[in-house]
């Protein structure tokens, strides 16, 4: 036979550390407010069963009533925090009915009949058997757990209303003997025992439940935090693209600058050299004077035209094509170099000068002046330059060839790259600018300049433009390219 009062204490040491315990996991997660319904219920527990113990073997009726009723309020308070902690709806008023109806059957059972044991068990068992049931349907209703503790726990609790049941027809079928009805007595012991075994199960399927609640809960926060550093990461991006592409329209704008200022040189020389043959030949000759001022308003019209295209920050004021003959480029570079006192060396030709294409005739005109004074500057002075344009496979193609110094082979791939010199041009004056802007404005056509060494010394630019008008998106890749 069981000891009654050994299993109530071992079932007060019982609830009382799970109350604790359930105080500790509310206080650790503030948020998780739900937490102090399960801890106070299991406190109710205790308290209920540290009362019975306290209780002499005679107790006073009312007494009786509000121990009992303590641990059914811890019950009621179980089933209320389960609820809220699924986020199930909530039954509290079946629980106050039920606490209610408890307090009115056994005040009456004990004060009419006190040795009546069966009624207040069997009371007892209906109140059980509700708030389990609740429980139950709470569980069942729930998807945020897995499925297999749910069912664990409707299994415990399915398990505590069945000997809750087997305790309540026990009384009925075998009734005690009237010298054995007492207020605490071993032939209840066996319930109570597996009542402690009841709350250890339960105790551990709710921790197991918030276990997984907060495990959810730091995997949401961790795909939160994903999605943030995601998103982070992709404002990041596009503002190293803005910045990018701001970084790429102010060096842009920088070459421009740097083209502009490279050009300045062509049409002042011009300028100069007319203004010294004016002051030279005077009135003597108007026809001479008149060329010469021709030059330089010509030599100007082309200063304020690359001012005002590469100042601008509208692509399609800078690039200006036309249908146009390549003849009258070349006819432009002559006369610019006959002006400026350098035409003796020049020695130009033209093939299919019927041939039309699509070109800025400003730009590329000061392309092939570029190739030319490259051609003129690093070839000694009694050696000619030969200039030459054709069309060839959908392509204009001018050749300026030199018999000048040439350029190593190991620098052969870097030169046109902007401010570099070859090693062996360094004594003379330059700036590394003049194959750098040609291939910038060729680029705008989608055409392309080269560089050939010559058998026997000297190098040939060779500049190719295509016909057809090139593409936006091909002129804007070449000139990425270049």
């Amino acid at each position: 036979m069981l000891d009654l009062k050994t299993v109530l204490v071992v079932d007060l040491a019982t609830a009382s550390l799970q109350a604790v315990v359930w105080i500790f996991v509310w206080l650790a997660w503030r948020h998780l407010y739900e937490l102090k319904f399960l801890a106070a219920g299991f406190a109710a527990i205790a308290i209920g069963l540290l009362l019975m113990i306290l209780r002499g073997e005679q107790p006073a009726a009312w007494s009786i009533v509000l121990h009992n009723t303590v641990i059914k309020l811890g019950l009621v308070l179980l089933a209320e925090g389960l609820a809220r902690f699924l986020g199930q709806p909530r039954y509290t008023w079946i629980g106050v009915s039920l606490l209610i109806f408890h307090i009115l059957a056994w005040s009456l059972a004990v004060a009419v009949d006190p040795s009546n044991l069966a009624v207040r068990i069997h009371t007892s068992t209906l109140f059980t058997v509700i708030m389990m049931s609740v429980m139950s349907v709470t569980l069942l209703r729930d998807r945020t757990q897995p499925r297999l503790l749910r069912w664990i726990t409707i299994a415990v609790l399915g398990e505590y209303m069945a000997a809750s049941i087997v305790h309540s027809a026990i009384e009925f079928w075998f009734p005690a003997a009237p010298q054995d009805i007492a207020i605490l007595n071993n032939r209840n012991a066996w319930y109570l025992l597996q009542g402690i075994l009841f709350l250890i199960a339960l105790f551990a399927c709710l921790l197991f439940m918030v276990s997984s609640r907060l495990s959810a809960a730091l995997r949401e926060n961790n795909e939160a935090l994903s999605r943030e550093v995601l998103e982070r990461r992709r404002l990041e991006n596009q503002l190293n693209a803005s910045l990018e592409a701001e970084r790429a329209l102010r060096e842009e704008q920088a070459d421009f600058m740097r083209i502009v200022s490279h050009e300045f040189r062509t049409p002042l020389a011009v300028i100069r050299n007319a203004v010294d043959m004016i002051s030279l030949v005077g009135d003597r000759s108007r026809d001479a004077t008149k060329e010469r001022l021709t030059g330089i308003g010509e030599a100007l019209d082309r200063l304020f035209s690359l001012i005002e295209r590469f100042m601008t920050n509208d692509r399609d004021n800078v690039f200006r094509p036309e249908s146009m003959q390549i003849a009258p480029v070349i006819a432009d570079v002559q006369l610019h170099f006959e002006i400026t006192g350098r035409g003796e060396r020049l020695h130009f030709r033209t093939e299919g000068e019927a041939t039309s294409l699509f070109a800025d005739p400003d730009m590329l005109a000061t392309v092939v002046i570029n190739l030319v004074d490259n051609a003129l500057k690093y070839s000694p002075e009694d050696q000619p330059v030969h200039i030459d344009a054709r069309s060839a496979g959908g392509f204009i193609v001018i050749q300026v060839r030199d018999r000048g110094i040439g350029i190593p082979k190991a620098e052969l791939h870097k030169i046109g790259r902007r401010f570099f010199r070859a090693s062996n041009t360094k004594a003379g004056s330059g700036t590394g600018l003049g194959l750098y802007s040609s291939r910038k404005l060729l680029a705008y056509h989608g055409g392309t300049l080269g560089l050939l060494s010559n058998e026997g010394g000297g190098t040939t630019a060779v500049a190719r433009v295509p016909l057809l008008r090139p593409a936006p998106e091909h002129a804007l890749l070449e000139e990425t390219m270049t």
